[in-house]
């Protein structure tokens, strides 16, 4: 009994190590991209979406999809993972010759990439394709597409001398210690979302996680509105939300275009949620010290999270250990960018033209910090995805607890289409055989 333990304790650990040394192969990848970053995009400020943000983004890709053709902004969980899958493969050049296409799977593909292009990201498989074919990974740190396909999906497993797989069982948690687990990845992700929207204000995934945390009054509605005006005008979520108090500030309600008139009951939370952005952005553009800038910021963002709540509350102690953790992360971002610059020979690398500077050149104060607030983004964006997909994607009793909505609910409009929702896609494909074979009868 005690061998069989020992053996297994050993499985354990070198699935660990395996999972740490690839998801450094990962974070390589991303660190090639950042140096080579106007290689591959517009702007120096692009975000990685990593596997949990990449899922997202396709839920609500395929919604807008199944909304064009059957009149519902929805999705069932099966249909998400079914098209998820042949996604990563078909991403990745794999064989899905005994795969089924998803029905509208071109269109949902081409959704998927636009919601990307719009947030300014690339996903973890862009970046790997990207730095892959430019040939600037070497032979040790080369990944091959099934290890990444496996990263994404979630599955880990323990190679044994034979070569036969073992998959080992996850540890047994207790409710408490399961519901402490989804404290934390609520607080990190409230925390992350603010630190994304700092650097990428066309990121409407961060903005969707933090409009009304903690509370604003701002709902689904005023996200919808919000939503609305940035399609018409063809911008962001959150620079809409900015523009549109902008204007207020400067003529006061009355200033405001007829554009804007559905967002007028919103001026409240709409204020409070872009004036506590400035306030991060005087932090970021008057302190040049990365480490007490990093430092300020999460602490800003600690307390804006906090506020009201009692230092006993559950979420408090989450966001208080998520702080301190991404501070000493920050710590050690900037510790390893000096031994780094100490170690080369050639010093501190060319200055790049203004265009391809933060901002295109209008704002250099606090672009030290916004490249460490990458980094730590960057890590945070190859950790392994959320096994369970309907905690992750949908609305549960801890979200609405914190009145935090799911964001597929958020970016369906309020107005429902009297349109019935497509049918799950297994059975879409069966009643389609049915109806061939009735034909060739």
């Amino acid at each position: 009994m005690k061998k069989s333990n020992s053996k297994l304790i050993w499985k354990l650990i070198a699935k660990g190590n395996t999972m740490i040394t690839f998801q450094q192969k990962i974070s390589n990848l991303i660190k090639y991209f950042r140096r080579q970053w106007h290689l591959f995009s517009n702007s120096e400020r692009t975000t990685v979406c990593g596997a949990d943000c990449m899922i997202m983004a396709l839920q609500l890709s395929m919604a807008e999809v199944n909304k064009q053709h059957h009149g519902d902004f929805t999705v069932s969980l099966s249909d998400l993972l079914e098209t998820w899958k042949y996604l990563l493969y078909d991403k990745l050049g794999l064989s899905y010759e005994n795969m089924t296409e998803p029905e509208n799977y071109a269109d949902m593909k081409k959704a998927y990439h636009a919601f990307l292009a719009r947030s300014s990201m690339l996903d973890l498989i862009d970046i790997y394709q990207k730095c892959s074919g430019l040939g600037i990974v070497s032979e040790d740190e080369s990944i091959a597409s099934v290890q990444l396909l496996e990263f994404i999906s979630g599955i880990v497993n323990v190679q044994e001398n034979d070569g036969s797989v073992v998959f080992t069982p996850s540890t047994p948690v207790n409710r408490h210690g399961h519901e402490n687990v989804k404290m934390a990845i609520l607080a990190k992700k409230c925390v992350c979302s603010y630190l994304s929207l700092l650097v990428n204000s066309k990121d409407d995934l961060a903005l969707a996680h933090i409009l009304n945390v903690p509370d604003r009054g701002l709902d689904r509605e005023a996200f919808t509105n919000l939503k609305h005006a940035s399609q018409e005008r063809k911008m962001s979520i959150f620079l809409m939300a900015t523009s549109f108090i902008r204007t207020v500030e400067i003529g006061g309600r009355g200033c405001a275009s007829s554009l804007f008139d559905p967002l007028k009951a919103h001026v409240k939370g709409l204020s409070n949620l872009i004036n506590f952005i400035d306030k991060l952005q005087e932090i970021l553009g008057e302190i040049l010290n990365p480490r007490i800038a990093g430092g300020r910021i999460l602490s800003t963002v600690k307390m804006h999270l906090i506020k009201g709540r009692s230092s006993g509350d559950p979420f408090c102690q989450a966001v208080e250990e998520v702080v301190q953790d991404l501070d000493l992360k920050i710590k050690n971002i900037i510790d390893s960018q000096h031994e780094a610059l100490t170690a080369s020979t050639t010093g501190l690398s060319p200055a790049r033209p203004k265009l391809h500077s933060i901002n295109h050149g209008t704002a250099y104060c606090g672009r030290d910090t916004v490249k460490v607030l990458l980094v730590l983004l960057d890590e945070e964006a190859v950790n392994p995805p959320t096994q369970n997909k309907a905690e992750l994607l949908y609305d549960n009793e801890n979200l609405n607890l914190f009145g935090i909505t799911s964001v597929l609910t958020l970016f369906r409009s309020p107005a429902q289409s009297n349109v019935s929702s497509p049918k799950p896609l297994r059975q879409r494909i069966r009643e389609s055989m049915d109806e061939k074979k009735i034909k060739m009868e």
